[in-house]
């Protein structure tokens, strides 16, 4: 039996997943959304101020609520990371380990087939140890190597237990061959801490890579006669990653970027978060402090060590400072993450849990999930 709704809700505006649409309604039963559309006469409708919209999904999370996965592989970990960015705007993350031993990226491996299908956990972002070491940024210089055997077996397993994988590689690391066997295991190969050229990189999109990490950072960049990674991926129609929180990137760069990608909907928003969301101000990576300052997490070398930003920071501020279209941006924290992910359903607002629903007020800031705003104003 289908079910119909018993309430029909009208905010100011609903991002479907394509457009942000004025005057629509969603209908809703007990506590899930069941469809988008014009209530019929007589049915109860109830006016909400704002603008509704899915939850974010950040496909580059290191960590949050104390939770570092570098530092605890375990499956408590992973959900205290899920469940401090959801307090924030963000229903699905991508967990993310670092060059690190090869023992940690085993058990990494472990932890997150052992929590498959766990609350906003949407698989495994492998960040190295297969990249350059010029470019490599916090990531331990020690433990940056060749790309071997062990890590497609690593994808392979993830891969087989029908988990999302996104594996971040350099040129510098990684032969074509590799990048294509990587690709074959329906893994999504990115570019990033790489000092490699335009043609190097063109070389493993070429190869299957389609997609790049945190855009500008941590990458050679863009020159007049030397186009670098950072031309490369501008210029290319892969997905890319970057982090908005005026820190890692210039608001002007970030603009720049959107505007000059040959094919829209390709750019998506990440926020690299460290354990400091919705945690304490400090950790311990590589068995160095970190300690969050003026907004920047910094290492004992003065290096930015990952981000102290939240999904809901980084829309609000892509639209309140870099000028971006409210529905680019929205595609960005919601419908792009999900078009990587293969699973567009989770950029659509119908059959969904309330609690996976945001309301955003007029500046752009998320107040509250959808659940929480029909608790809080009962009919």
């Amino acid at each position: 039996m289908i079910a119909k709704p018993d309430l029909w809700l009208l905010p100011d505006a609903i991002f479907d997943g394509q457009s942000l649409r004025q005057g629509a309604a969603l209908g809703v039963a007990g506590s899930r959304s069941l469809l988008i559309d014009t209530p019929p006469p007589g049915a109860p409708v109830r006016r909400l101020k704002g603008t509704l919209t899915p939850g974010f999904l950040d496909l580059q999370v290191n960590g949050g609520g104390d939770a570092l996965l570098n530092n605890d592989q375990s499956p408590e970990a992973l959900s205290r990371m899920a469940a401090a960015h959801r307090r924030f705007g963000t229903v699905g993350i991508l967990p993310t380990v670092i060059t690190d031993a090869p023992e940690v990226l085993g058990r990494a491996v472990d932890a997150v087939i052992a929590a498959k299908g766990g609350r906003g956990l949407l698989g495994l972002h492998i960040e190295g140890p297969h990249l350059s070491t010029p470019r490599r940024g916090t990531h331990a210089a020690q433990w940056i190597r060749p790309f071997e055997p062990a890590t497609l077996a690593h994808v392979q397993r993830l891969r087989g237990e029908g988990i999302f994988v996104k594996i971040t590689v350099a040129p510098e690391n990684v032969t074509p061959l590799q990048v294509r066997q990587l690709a074959a295991t329906g893994a999504v190969v990115s570019i990033g801490h790489s000092d490699a050229t335009a043609e190097e990189t063109r070389t493993l999109l070429d190869a299957g890579a389609s997609c790049f990490t945190h855009l500008f950072n941590a990458m050679s960049p863009m020159l007049n006669r030397a186009p670098g990674v950072t031309g490369a991926c501008i210029n290319s129609t892969a997905y890319a990653g970057i982090i908005c929180d005026g820190i890692h990137v210039a608001d002007e760069m970030v603009g720049l970027a959107i505007r000059a990608r040959p094919q829209p909907g390709r750019m998506f928003l990440v926020s690299d978060a460290m354990s400091t969301v919705g945690g304490s101000d400090h950790f311990r990576l590589y068995g160095q402090d970190v300690w969050l300052k003026d907004g920047r997490l910094v290492n004992a070398e003065g290096s930015l060590a990952g981000a102290h930003v939240t999904m809901a920071e980084g829309l609000h501020r892509l639209i309140a400072r870099v000028g971006t279209p409210p529905e680019t941006a929205l595609d960005m924290a919601v419908a792009a993450p999900a078009r990587l992910l293969g699973r567009t359903e989770l950029a659509a607002p119908e059959n969904r849990d309330l609690a996976d629903l945001l309301l955003l007020d007029d500046d752009w800031t998320v107040t509250g999930t959808l659940a929480a705003a029909l608790d809080r104003e009962p009919a």
